[in-house]
C-alpha cells in the first residue's frame, strides 16, 4: 500500500499594535521581517498574511522546506 503524505502543519501567530497615527501594525514573530502596515487591522491582517504567504513559498522554491504538503494557519493574538 501506498504511503500517503504527511502533512506539516503549523501555525503562525500575528500580534497587532496600533500606531499614534491610527495604522494598524501585524507582525510575525516567527517569520523576522514579516511586518505590514494597514489603514485597519483587516488591511493589516491580509498584508502581513500575503507576505507570510510569500515568504513560504519563496522557501519552498529554494529547498528549504520539506517537500509534500504543508498546511499553514494564522491566529490573531
Amino acid at each position: 500500500m501506498p504511503k500517503t503524505p504527511s502533512s506539516e502543519s503549523f501555525s503562525l501567530a500575528i500580534e497587532f499594535y496600533r500606531e499614534e497615527d491610527g495604522r494598524w501594525l501585524a507582525d510575525i514573530a516567527a517569520l523576522p521581517g514579516v511586518t505590514a502596515y494597514g489603514r485597519t487591522k483587516n488591511q493589516a491582517t491580509a498584508a502581513v498574511q500575503a507576505l507570510a504567504l510569500r515568504l513560504i513559498a519563496d522557501r519552498l522554491e529554494h529547498g528549504e522546506a520539506l517537500p509534500g504538503p504543508l498546511n499553514v494557519s494564522f491566529i490573531a493574538a
